[in-house]
């Protein structure tokens, strides 16, 4: 076997297993807020569609995709990002989810006789590093704290590690923190890759569950900035957050062509194509506003409900967008065991999601809670939460 899989650290829901193996929860219906998984309804019009094209399961699919939900997807980040050299044809690759992309992303860009260090944030999610350490790369974390806003602090960066970068990742709105990465900080790292020559991953799959405003993307700072090549920059975008079908397995990859190229020729033979009536099914999720405009308000109110209720005994921290609570506590793991034992609630503590560097670890005293549960179990979370505080 590959010797770089004994690199690989267990993934956080292996750890939080063990931390409950020898916990009696309370006599309650359990309530996970520790993964994030979509539990509002998928829009039937999408389920439809899959119905509809059923006959498709002879068919193969085609790497690149259909013409069709290529030019969907251009469509949607031009309107969405105010882009207006977008193309279809060479910037634009549907992925089987953004989680196989990522992974497979990085595979074909490192080469790993340079050794090559991959810059990521701290706390993050998995698939960073894990990809990076399968490559043949390094990691290396950038902690995001409340110090810097859980931005993370990029002029702490020595400059020999950006001269060995191939790749640096962002995620923005943030997992797990929910902080958005502003124009002039894209900017900013636009400048850094173009000194130092390496390219910008921007993981952006949560981008549509915001408040008051929508995020900005690095494709849209790259228009803003005249580089419609969108030279050495692409981003990850996905329907699992967006429409809650993460089931489904649909996302792009969009950005560089020169990247895109040689990423579809890996990806001919990775062998990942997304099912023909998933990509049908995906042009019509893409193409549609109003389902996305309803879980924004559904998640809306979730947030006004915990604030509401609850802002007076947690320091509760709305975020700038996504649907993830980044709740500072004493302890992340006796947190995560007392809520399990005292309430059925299951919250991820944050040190499972982040990596010990020389300022410690900076997940830890932590916990991430998913507000994926419909409004009536966010209730009952806010009440059984009140029994115990």
């Amino acid at each position: 076997m590959n010797s770089s899989l004994s690199l690989l650290h267990p993934y956080p829901f292996e750890k939080l297993s063990k931390l409950f193996q020898d916990v009696k929860p309370a006599d309650l219906p359990l309530i996970p807020l520790s993964i994030g998984e979509p539990k509002h309804p998928a829009p039937e019009f999408v389920k439809q569609a899959i119905i509809d094209n059923f006959h498709h399961l002879s068919t193969y699919p085609n790497s690149k995709g259909l013409p069709e939900l290529r030019q969907s997807i251009a469509g949607w980040l031009s309107q969405r990002f105010k882009l207006n050299s977008i193309s279809a044809e060479n910037h634009v690759l549907p992925v089987s989810g953004t989680r196989e992309a990522i992974f497979s992303f990085v595979q074909a860009l490192v080469n790993r006789d340079d050794a090559p260090y991959v810059v990521m944030p701290n706390p993050f999610y998995q698939i960073y590093e894990g990809a990076t350490l399968l490559s043949g790369a390094k990691p290396y974390f950038i902690s995001c704290t409340e110090e810097n806003g859980y931005l993370g602090d990029f002029d702490a960066v020595p400059a020999e590690v950006w001269e060995k970068t191939v790749l640096l990742f962002v995620c923005t709105p943030g997992n797990p923190t929910g902080a958005v990465l502003s124009k002039e900080q894209f900017k900013k790292l636009i400048a850094l890759s173009d000194q130092y020559n390496f390219v910008i991953a921007s993981d952006e799959c949560y981008s549509e569950l915001w408040f008051d405003q929508a995020p900005v993307g690095l494709l849209e700072v790259c228009a803003e900035m005249g580089r419609n090549d969108y030279k050495n920059c692409v981003v990850f975008h996905s329907l699992s957050k967006r429409s809650n079908l993460p089931g489904m397995r649909s996302g792009f990859v969009a950005g560089d062509a020169a990247l895109m190229k040689p990423y579809l020729k890996y990806r001919t033979y990775h062998g990942a194509a997304m099912p023909v009536q998933h990509q049908l099914a995906s042009i019509a999720a893409w193409n549609d506003e109003l389902h996305v405009e309803e879980n924004r308000r559904l998640y809306r109110a979730k947030f006004d409900l915990f604030q509401q209720e609850l802002g007076s005994l947690l320091p509760l921290q709305k975020p700038d967008a996504g649907f993830y609570y980044w709740l500072k506590v004493d302890n992340d793991e006796t947190f995560a065991k007392r809520l399990m034992e005292q309430a059925h609630i299951k919250v991820l503590p944050g040190r499972y999601l982040s990596r010990e560097t020389s300022q410690g670890n900076p997940g830890e005293n932590h916990v991430r809670m998913a507000l994926v549960a419909d409004i009536a179990q966010c209730e009952q979370v806010v009440q059984r939460l009140k029994n115990i505080l």
